[in-house]
């Protein structure tokens, strides 16, 4: 069984194979979103989508073939966001924020329910209660349960 290593190698072989078959046309055929489609370049390659995400030498030649079809007007231009989403390469730091809200979300509408609720069941109680006072008040002078 071959390691990581290896299977990178072949990986990165597999692409550069299917790169040296390729002509413009064929290129502009499977565009998506103003770069090449990453799910047509897989089935082409036989490899799955983390491979082009992982493999730094795979990654980097797929940069360099879209800059080249740049170049040759086969891909549109990068947008300015793209441009700054490109060059920024710093890691992006994780925030538990959304999560941590959502959360807080559901929590809050269950909240709401439960207190809907326990409303409600006390207005009943306290109709109860101001019944039975009555009765109480009737037993306390007559001495005795009415019928």
């Amino acid at each position: 069984m071959a390691n990581g290593r290896d299977a990178a190698k072949a990986t990165v072989a597999a692409f550069e194979m299917w790169k040296a078959t390729q002509d413009d046309e064929s290129y502009s055929q499977i565009i998506y979103r103003g770069s090449l489609s990453r799910s047509e370049i897989c089935k082409a390659i036989d490899c799955g989508r983390s491979a082009l995400r992982q493999n730094p030498e795979l990654k980097r030649q797929l940069d360099e073939l879209e800059d080249n079809l740049r170049n040759r007007n086969v891909l549109p231009p990068l947008t300015v966001e793209a441009k700054a989403k490109k060059a920024d390469t710093s890691p992006k730091l994780y925030s538990g924020e959304g999560n941590k809200l959502a959360t807080q979300n559901n929590r809050l509408q269950a909240l709401e329910v439960e207190v809907i609720d326990l409303r409600a069941k006390n207005h009943e109680l306290e109709r109860e209660l101001s019944r039975l006072k009555e009765l109480s008040d009737v037993v306390s002078e007559l001495g005795m349960i009415p019928r």
